[in-house]
């Protein structure tokens, strides 16, 4: 009986050990990573003057942001930075509908701003389909070819397209382009009227 009590206190002994060695060593681990990651991380700052998005929280309400629903955004914006207040608030420039939020942000709700002003689309220009696509429309047909496959003849055409991010020219089937737009085949692209 001695011996068996013996070898269970061994046992719990052993086992206490074997746990506050790996305790230590998860402990260790994770003051390594700590450090490592504080080394390598640096502090969020912005000047004055740039371009950043503002965290949208949804216990705040989105209603604020003028958009609710499943597909809410998670960032509202951009917006310009117009003074630094302390070491990690800024004050932004909100536009008159966001009047009722507070203009300084903690620089933990905010994200730079990696866009253009130049290539910044409005968003009551853009026109979107039933598939949700934007939707371009053909100005005019430049030119006409028939490419050939093993088998069989595809008169196609060069398109250009009122694109928004400049003149855009693709290659089309004649036959899509002719049931879809057919006002742009009443001339030719020499310029003559068809028959």
């Amino acid at each position: 009986m001695k011996s068996k009590k013996v070898k269970q206190s061994q046992r719990m002994k052993v086992k206490e050990e074997s746990q506050a060695s790996k305790s230590k060593k998860e402990s260790l681990l994770s003051k390594s990573k700590k450090s490592y990651a504080d080394n390598r991380r640096k502090p969020l700052e912005f000047q004055v003057g740039d371009r950043v998005l503002l965290k949208v929280s949804p216990w705040k309400g989105l209603i604020r942001f003028g958009r609710k629903g499943k597909l809410s955004p998670r960032f509202v914006g951009p917006f310009e930075i117009l003074e630094r207040i302390g070491p990690v608030a800024y004050k932004l420039d909100l536009p008159p509908e966001l009047s009722t939020i507070h203009d300084t942000f903690h620089v933990s709700n905010l994200k730079k701003c990696l866009s253009e002003e130049t290539v910044v689309l409005p968003l009551e220009e853009i026109q979107v389909d039933e598939q949700l696509r934007t939707t371009e429309e053909p100005v005019e047909i430049l030119d006409r070819e028939v490419k050939q496959l093993r088998r069989s003849k595809i008169p196609i055409v060069k398109v250009r397209w009122n694109s928004r991010h400049g003149p855009e020219f693709t290659w089309e089937r004649e036959a899509f382009m002719k049931n879809k737009y057919p006002h742009l085949f009443t001339k030719d692209p020499c310029g003559s009227s068809k028959n």
